[in-house]
């Protein structure tokens, strides 16, 4: 993306195919949410975080969420890392889908992994398992929430891919890319000199 595009952009477009693990190294690899993975297949994933806070196993709220965020942003679901029962399946990722959510993260689990991984709309959970959840609440929305130990505001850039989730206050954007911009010109030199066999040292942030 050029300079005067990057301008431009949303925070969120600014991030849309960076690296995880780019962002991370330049968030002093303190951030990331521990113990999700992708569940489906390829697609990577960057928006503003909807933040959603469910009781273990019940998945009342995030009906209700389907009906309250914005296209474009992330559905970031704190499940207290309970996984048995799944809180999300075909249905409401393909709802989420259908409404312009960038993706689903979720502390917990999910079901219809199969159908899941085979489609490109983002989702990361913990664990999958076929129990189905109650639907009884309670529930917040819009709401601070845990991810796997990484604390998500409201509004924050949520970014994952094969790698995992990381996610970062929009106020860190432009300082945070021009960094991430520098490293990935540093590593492309550095890959260019091992091609080349003119590569003489050993490389470490």
């Amino acid at each position: 993306m050029a300079d005067r595009e990057r301008a431009a952009a949303s925070p969120a477009q600014m991030f849309a195919g960076v690296a995880t693990a780019v962002i991370s190294d330049n968030l002093d690899r303190l951030p990331g949410a521990l113990g999700l993975r992708p569940f489906h297949n390829g697609g990577i994933m960057a928006g503003p975080a909807f933040t959603i806070r469910t009781a273990a196993g019940d998945n009342q709220v995030i009906h209700r969420a389907l009906d309250a965020f914005s296209p474009g942003e992330v559905l970031v679901i704190d499940g207290g890392g309970d996984t048995t029962r799944a809180l999300v399946g075909e249905i409401i990722a393909e709802i989420a889908r259908s409404r312009g959510a960038a993706g689903i993260v979720i502390d917990g689990a999910i079901r219809d992994t199969a159908v899941l991984a085979r489609s490109e709309f983002p989702v990361f959970a913990r664990a999958t398992i076929h129990r189905g959840p109650y639907k009884n609440g309670p529930g917040q929305m819009g709401k601070p929430v845990s991810i796997g130990g990484m604390v998500v505001q409201p509004g924050d850039i949520v970014v994952g891919d094969e790698d995992g989730v990381v996610a970062f206050s929009p106020d860190v954007a432009d300082d945070l890319i021009r960094a991430i911009r520098a490293q990935e010109a540093k590593e492309e030199a550095i890959l260019l000199s091992v091609r080349d066999g003119s590569y003489k040292g050993a490389y470490a942030k």
